[in-house]
């Protein structure tokens, strides 16, 4: 299995083929705009990866700007944004605890599976770095304006599951001390064939879940994804 973190560091085109693949239903565009209009908003995105979430929101949004810690992710990034033949868009490398923009300056802050880490990576700070987190999350939206985490809830599960202790307490920390609101969705993975999948997923998420792929002969990965929201 790879170390996330010389994936996100090193290896942008390993991470981007697996996520490339994921939520082929299209339900997280879905969920969003059922969460919060789009129509004509500034948006700020933190850890923003390899562009993801920022491909699927530019054609909706008056603008986003984006932001990551690596560099090497958002070089990535700025390639498929380009393709998309839009300019509403910016890219920046930042931490998700000091974002260099002005209070009040989004009707929308996302943050798509990054701002968990701090807790998965068994860092006893967690809880402060969250905080810091969604209070720059705070302070940069306009009032009225809405927050979104997203992150797992289940690699290989048809019904959400927090996968790791870690997680469990980060979550019920964003709900219970923090204000969030979650729902969830499914977000499964759709591969090109089922040895395609195989060597994807055991590549990233290991070998019980390659195995899971090769036994069940599929090409099919379930996810289930959680969207944890405040409104300001």
């Amino acid at each position: 299995m790879a170390e996330h973190h010389e994936i996100y560091e090193q290896n942008a085109d390993i991470y981007d083929n697996l996520v490339s693949h994921e939520d082929f239903s299209g339900n997280l565009l879905i969920e969003i705009k059922r969460l919060v209009s789009l129509s004509n908003i500034d948006v700020v995105e933190m850890g923003a990866g390899t562009g993801r979430i920022t491909g699927l929101i530019a054609p909706e949004v008056k603008s986003v700007k984006a932001f990551d810690i690596s560099q090497h992710m958002l070089d990535f990034a700025k390639i498929k944004l380009d393709k998309l033949n839009l300019n509403n868009w910016e890219f920046s490398a930042a931490d998700n605890r000091e974002i260099p923009l002005p209070n009040t300056c989004a009707y929308l802050v996302i943050s798509g599976w990054s701002i968990g880490y701090f807790a998965s990576w068994k860092n006893k700070e967690w809880k402060k770095d969250t905080k810091k987190a969604v209070a720059e999350m705070e302070r940069m939206l306009t009032p009225g304006g809405t927050a979104i985490i997203i992150e797992t809830l289940g690699t290989g599960h048809k019904q959400p599951v927090e996968p790791t202790q870690e997680l469990y307490d980060y979550y019920s920390y964003l709900e219970k001390e923090l204000g969030f609101t979650r729902s969830w969705i499914r977000t499964d993975y759709k591969f090109n064939s089922v040895d395609d999948a195989e060597k994807t997923v055991r590549a990233f998420f290991g070998d019980e879940l390659g195995d899971y792929m090769k036994n069940n002969n599929t090409a099919i990965l379930p996810e289930c994804t959680g969207l944890w929201t405040k409104t300001i």
